[in-house]
């Protein structure tokens, strides 16, 4: 008999009060990087009722007009209407920007470290993005819900929004979905059980699709009204969204944010050189399942450990994984910036939706280019590579 076992995932949208700070943050280290690659970032945001703030550390040869950039952001996500909690022109947006410290810059300076901490990468096969089942939903699904509003597929509804899907699985293999959790900002002057029918029909079954079937439990907007959202229902903050960012609970997390902060930032860089890696061993055959954890101290470029867990699914040696990996990967920041290309204005699109599993050239980290050599090195020479096609 099947042994059955749950996974549970989120996501927001790009309205979300703290996917909004994101983004701020992410477009204003765009715009510095795009004027000055080695512009030094740590920016934060903040956003409630009417309100945006943005603080950090920047060093850098370019200018950033951090008041037009927070108004476009807005404007680009749909706050365009003070009825949803913030308005892209009347918004107030205060700024509190210093250099960065001279003694986190000199540990940069000589390729080091930004700071200190332990990143984690993951892949599975049991998506084509080599990504868990139940993140990639929930981020289909709120990125639908952003579709629909824009396009106007469903009428009166608010840029502020999340989901949640529950996936069952046998014997680790996933099967159905077995709940749905909807949240859909909207104004008040719908009525909220043909929002619910819409939103059941034009998001939640395209998106589930064979996943979904008459058992599987729907709950939207189960207070009975999302009305007051955005800002005003809840005040946002850049890096709130880890879990959403990365791989959904599947696996462990560091703890560190991604958004606002330049490569150098290893919270950032190293993560996405960690996805990087457990991705090439998935796709290379290797495993069917891959968690890899890097550290790195302050000031100093090689990592202070690097750890390959397969969970029980490689098909070769985990020594031999490790090995092959501390062969073909540097993994010092100078290194995976060089290696990844991170030095360009593209991480205002990875503040919402998912840093893994996008089909985007910009990102990288997505690559499954050192899957050959990887299998090659671990002697795999009769296996079958994984392919991975990220649908975006």
């Amino acid at each position: 008999m099947a042994k059955i076992t749950y996974v549970t995932s989120e996501s927001v949208t790009e309205g979300h009060p703290d996917k909004i700070c994101d983004q701020i943050s992410d477009a204003i280290l765009d715009s510095l990087l795009a004027q000055d690659p080695y512009s030094r970032v740590a920016v934060e945001c903040l956003t409630t009722t009417g309100t945006v703030v943005v603080a950090g550390e920047v060093t850098t040869h370019g200018f950033a007009d951090i008041q037009s950039i927070a108004r476009r952001k807005l404007r680009e996500i749909g706050y365009t209407d003070p009825r949803f909690g913030i308005d892209c022109e009347d918004a107030g947006v205060l700024v509190a920007i210093h250099g960065q410290s001279p003694d986190i810059a000199q540990g940069v300076n000589k390729e080091g470290a930004g700071d200190q901490g332990m990143m984690y990468g993951f892949a599975t096969t049991e998506t084509p993005e080599l990504m868990p089942l139940p993140i990639i939903l929930a981020h289909k699904l709120t990125r639908r819900l952003a579709e629909v509003r824009k396009t106007g597929i469903i009428n009166h509804i608010g840029p502020d929004g999340k989901s949640q899907v529950s996936v069952e699985y046998h014997d680790g293999v996933p099967k159905r979905v077995s709940t749905v959790v909807i949240a859909a900002q909207h104004t008040d002057d719908i009525e909220e059980d043909g929002l619910k029918q819409e939103i059941l029909e034009k998001v939640i079954k395209p998106v589930c699709g064979k996943y979904f079937d008459s058992n599987t439990k729907v709950h939207i907007n189960a207070t009975g009204k999302f009305v007051i959202g955005g800002p005003e229902g809840d005040t946002g903050v850049t890096g709130r969204k880890i879990i959403v960012d990365t791989y959904g609970g599947v696996g462990r997390h560091g703890g560190g944010a991604f958004s606002g902060k330049d490569p150098t930032k290893v919270d950032r860089s190293g993560a996405y050189a960690a996805r990087w890696v457990a991705k090439n061993i998935v796709a290379a055959g290797l495993a069917d399942k891959c968690e890899v954890q890097l550290s790195y101290c302050i000031g100093i470029a090689e990592p202070t450990s690097i750890n390959v867990d397969c969970l029980g699914t490689n098909k070769v040696d985990e020594e031999k994984i490790v090995a092959a990996v501390k062969k073909h990967f540097k993994l010092t920041p100078r290194w995976i910036i060089d290696t990844l290309q991170l030095r360009r204005p593209i991480y205002q699109k990875a503040a919402a939706y998912g840093h893994f599993g996008r089909n985007d050239p910009d990102f990288t980290w997505e690559k499954t280019d050192m899957a050959e050599t990887l299998r090659k090195e671990c002697g795999l020479a009769a296996k079958q590579m994984v392919a991975a096609v990220a649908d975006d």
